[in-house]
């Protein structure tokens, strides 16, 4: 192996050591040396990817997230509430993962990948990085209040849903 197929080893290594441990212990209670003996690796390898244990949370969202953002880019041109749909059905397709977060009170790991993903940069127009900041935000709302509710729609339910709420707060029902 090179280094980088190495590196991605023990990466991929903790990752699921982590998500194992998490199922049947507090996130809290889990030690960097526990984690790296359960993993097979050294405490340094452990320490030249990752600073704390939160952060080997962090990357494995944000390798996510990018993956269904590629996926999304490739798309066809669809509807406009196609956008919604692909995202939480992305987040039900990784409902695991999700709800593993949350039940370890790290909500602020999914709520970080959807703020990145909002490209809310200094350049961008006030008003616009506003209503970005608004819309992610919104989204964070949605989808962890799915979460409390156990998932239990698709994102194609759960986006009807939200659509019908909304058009009886203006007076109109989508179907």
């Amino acid at each position: 192996m090179n280094n980088q197929e190495k590196n991605s080893y023990v990466k991929k290594q903790i990752l699921s050591a982590l998500l194992d441990m998490m199922d049947g212990q507090e996130f809290d209670s889990i030690t960097v040396s526990a984690l790296t003996e359960r993993a097979g690796v050294g405490r340094a390898s452990f320490y030249r990817n990752f600073t704390r244990k939160e952060d080997v949370l962090g990357q494995e969202a944000d390798r996510l997230t990018q993956e269904w953002r590629e996926e999304w880019r490739r798309r066809e041109p669809a509807a406009p509430n196609a956008f919604l749909i692909s995202l939480l059905d992305f987040y039900k397709r990784h409902s695991e993962f999700y709800l593993r977060l949350y039940q370890a009170g790290l909500s602020e790991i999914i709520l970080g990948t959807i703020l990145k993903n909002a490209e809310i940069t200094p350049e961008l127009p006030n008003a616009a990085a506003y209503l970005q900041s608004a819309m992610a935000y919104m989204v964070y709302g949605w989808v962890i209040e799915w979460i409390r509710r156990g998932m239990q729609e698709s994102g194609t339910e759960l986006a009807r849903m939200i659509a019908n709420a909304q058009a009886k707060t203006t007076g109109r029902r989508e179907e």
